[in-house]
């Protein structure tokens, strides 16, 4: 009986040590993978940052011919572009959760949620094509004159919505990263609200509050940190966006003070040029856009992890 008892509790240590040991490998994996994609990055991207040092961060001139590299315009299209989607996506994404959880009749609620969730299962180049063809050619109609007219009065942002309406341009692309971005920033704002507990909803209500001041007061302070992590999901996949935004954006390599003209972002021109570089300087620089992006990617996370850290300081967690 006792060394019967002996084996099953060797069988199980030996057991709780191999899965020990599996999961530790799949986090360690996880480790080296990051570690190797930093490596292949800053390796690629070697020649192009000894050639043009500090430099190709200010730098506007990209010339394959003249092999003269800049990756200022690419940067300055990426963050703008995904600016502007966060600017429109956010308020729309999260007031559709609110819609969602506290206000729609239940006979909408499942219509409007499966709407939702297709939105984020179309490809991105099926946005993109909407986007050239459909989307463009309203927005040059439609959109860019009346907001060159709208704004033409007034200083600053006369500059920022001038230009002939291309159709095409960073606002653009802009608004299809919007469009692309809101179904993440609705799915998972709408997930964290349902996960209020409904005592605290029914005693703000029982106090006299309205819907707004219970929004307000309750949902949105109870769920800040889901509600943050929502929209650095939506910001990381806008951030790093290729197709949809390569056929809207113009692909030019210029930064201009309209947000209406033609621009880039780095996931653009690589995708764009990478099967064209010809030479090691050219490939390296391209590389080094990507390395870049990664950066700007990190940075962004981190600095949402730290304003997350704060927040749970503040608020005594």
């Amino acid at each position: 009986m006792d060394s019967a008892r002996l084996k099953r509790m060797r069988r199980f240590r030996t057991g709780d040590a191999t899965f020990r040991g599996l999961t530790f490998g799949a986090a360690l994996t996880v480790l080296l993978l990051l570690g190797g994609v930093i490596l292949s990055l800053v390796h690629g991207s070697l020649p192009a940052l000894s050639e043009f040092g500090f430099g190709f961060l200010t730098s506007q001139s990209w010339n394959p011919v003249t092999e003269k590299f800049g990756a200022l315009s690419p940067i300055y299209g990426t963050i703008v572009t995904s600016f502007i989607a966060l600017l429109i996506a956010v308020p729309v994404g999260i007031g559709i959760a609110i819609f969602l959880t506290e206000l729609c009749p239940p006979w909408l609620k499942r219509p409007i949620g499966v709407a939702v969730e297709l939105l984020a299962g179309i490809p991105s180049i099926i946005y993109g094509i909407w986007g050239l063809f459909v989307f463009a050619p309203f927005f040059q109609t439609n959109v860019q004159p009346f907001l060159i007219s709208l704004f033409a009065p007034i200083p600053v942002l006369n500059n920022l919505f001038a230009g002939p309406p291309y159709g095409i341009g960073i606002l653009t692309a802009g608004f299809i990263l919007a469009i692309m971005v809101l179904p993440f920033i609705t799915s998972i704002t709408r997930d964290v609200f349902d996960t209020v507990p409904p005592v605290l909803k029914e005693a703000t209500y029982g106090l006299g509050c309205t819907t707004s001041e219970v929004v307000t007061k309750v949902v949105l302070p109870y769920t800040r940190v889901g509600v943050i992590g929502g929209v650095m999901l939506g910001l990381g996949r806008a951030l790093g966006e290729t197709m949809a935004v390569t056929f809207v954006i113009g692909n030019a390599h210029k930064i201009s003070a309209s947000i209406m003209a033609p621009g880039t972002t780095i996931s653009a021109s690589i995708a764009n040029e990478f099967t064209e570089a010809v030479g090691d300087l050219y490939t390296s620089s391209l590389i080094a856009l990507g390395l870049i992006l990664f950066i700007i990617t990190f940075i962004v996370l981190a600095g949402a992890r730290l304003l997350l850290l704060r927040m749970n300081v503040k608020a005594g967690n």
